[in-house]
């Protein structure tokens, strides 16, 4: 898959907590993910449809998405509930937007689904398509999550 399709995700997460949660998260190395297993506590997964077939996903292990609820509610969040795993749709929504609209600008259109989001330990990610599944991981003060991105081309 070309870093051209994979980048415009990387830099949308970056803003988005930049932006929405006041935090700083920082990209680590791609690699082939070859299981369905996540590695977080709670994910969401955004299907893509149009010039390609598509989904990513954001897995978020608890401290992380702890931190960045509080950081939007500006107040301490300490517990995972209804309120905490709607914030990791609308970081998915607002993702899948922005970098859709990245992709659009280089020739790849794509229309995006309304996030699933779900959670629990040892939950997988089922991406639905037969594409490569490239995962990226991230660090933040306050925990880690991974970014995963599958396109059928």
């Amino acid at each position: 898959m070309k870093a051209e399709y994979i980048n415009p995700f990387i830099k949308a997460v970056v803003e988005v907590l930049k932006i929405m949660a006041f935090t700083k998260a920082k990209a680590s190395k791609p690699y082939l993910k070859k299981d369905d297993l996540a590695t977080g506590d709670v994910s969401a997964i955004v299907g893509m449809t149009g010039q390609s077939n598509g989904t990513f996903s954001l897995s978020f292990d608890e401290k992380s998405v702890l931190t960045i609820a509080s950081n939007m509610f500006g107040e301490k969040i300490t517990k995972l509930d209804r309120d905490v795993t709607e914030v990791v749709g609308e970081i998915a929504n607002m993702v899948s937007g922005q970098a859709r609209r990245e992709l659009e600008a280089i020739g790849l259109v794509l229309d995006g689904a309304i996030p699933s989001v779900f959670g629990g330990s040892n939950h997988n990610i089922l991406h639905f398509t037969e594409g490569p599944k490239i995962a990226i991981p991230f660090t933040l003060e306050g925990g880690a999550f991974t970014m995963e991105v599958c396109f059928e081309f």
